[in-house]
C-alpha cells in the first residue's frame, strides 16, 4: 500500500469515526481523542489531515453531501421515468439513514444549527426532489395542475420529518413508512397513464423487501381502519 492510500484509508477511517462521535455526543460535546481513537490513529494523525473540530465537521457534511449526489444521479441513470427516481431515490436516502452513520451525522450537523457555516443537507435534497418534479412535468407524467413547488415541499416535510423521527425510534427509517407515503401521494402527482407503472416501494428494493413494505403498510392501513370503526359503533 502507497503511503498516499495509506494516508486516503486513514482520512475516511476518522470521517466515518467522527461521524459516529457527533451522532453520540453532539458537535459542541465532540472531542478530537474520541475521534481519533475511533479511527485507530493519535490525535497528531488527526491534525495532519484537520485543522481542528469544524473542519473535520465539514468533512462529514461534504462526505454525506456527495453521497447523496453521487445516489440521487446513479438511480436516475438507471431509472425510466423521473416519478420512479424520485420514489426510488427516497427509499435510497431512508436506507442511508438507517445503516450509514456519516449520512445520518452529516443531515444532523448541516441542518440543527450546531454549525451555521455546514451546507444544508435539507436544502440540497429540496433541490434534488424539485429537479425531479420539473424532469417530470417536462415529459408528461405529471398530473395536470399540481403545483411542483408544493409537492416538493411536501416531499421534502415528510421525509425531513421521518429522519429526524428516526433519531429515536428506526422505525420510522423503515420501508413500509416511505411506501405508506408514496401510496397516498402517487395518485395525486402521476397522470392516470404512468401511475400503473409506478412501484411506490421503490424498484431498488429486493422483491421479498419490497412485498414486506407493501404488507406492512397494508396491515397497518387495515387495523387503522378496524380501531376507527371500533370507536364509532
Amino acid at each position: 500500500m502507497t503511503k498516499q492510500e495509506r494516508a486516503t484509508r486513514t482520512r475516511q477511517a476518522l470521517i466515518r469515526s467522527a461521524a459516529v462521535v457527533f451522532e453520540q455526543h453532539g458537535y459542541a460535546q465532540a472531542r478530537l481523542v474520541l475521534i481519533s481513537s475511533g479511527a485507530g490513529v493519535s490525535t497528531g494523525a488527526l491534525h495532519f489531515h484537520f485543522e481542528n473540530k469544524a473542519a473535520v465537521a465539514e468533512a462529514v457534511v461534504a462526505e454525506a453531501s456527495q453521497g447523496l449526489r453521487d445516489m440521487s444521479a446513479a438511480i436516475r441513470r438507471r431509472t425510466d421515468t423521473a416519478l420512479q427516481a424520485l420514489v426510488d431515490t427516497s427509499h435510497a436516502l431512508m436506507d442511508r439513514l438507517r445503516g450509514d452513520p456519516v449520512s445520518r451525522a452529516g443531515f444532523r450537523l448541516s441542518c440543527d444549527g450546531e454549525r451555521a457555516a455546514a451546507p444544508d443537507l435539507r436544502m440540497e435534497w429540496h433541490h434534488r426532489v424539485r429537479e425531479l418534479l420539473d424532469e417530470a412535468a417536462a415529459a408528461g407524467t405529471l398530473a395536470h395542475g399540481i403545483a411542483r413547488e408544493e409537492a416538493a415541499a411536501a416531499t421534502v416535510a415528510v421525509t425531513a420529518g421521518f429522519e429526524v423521527l428516526g433519531r429515536h425510534d428506526a422505525e420510522w427509517l423503515s420501508p413500509y413508512r416511505l411506501t405508506g407515503f408514496w401510496q397516498l401521494l402517487l395518485p395525486r402527482l402521476a397522470t392516470a397513464a404512468t401511475l400503473p407503472l409506478l412501484d411506490p416501494a421503490g424498484t431498488g428494493a429486493a422483491p421479498s423487501t419490497r412485498a414486506h413494505a407493501l404488507a406492512a403498510f397494508a396491515v397497518k392501513e387495515a387495523d387503522g381502519k378496524a380501531a376507527l370503526t371500533a370507536e364509532t359503533s
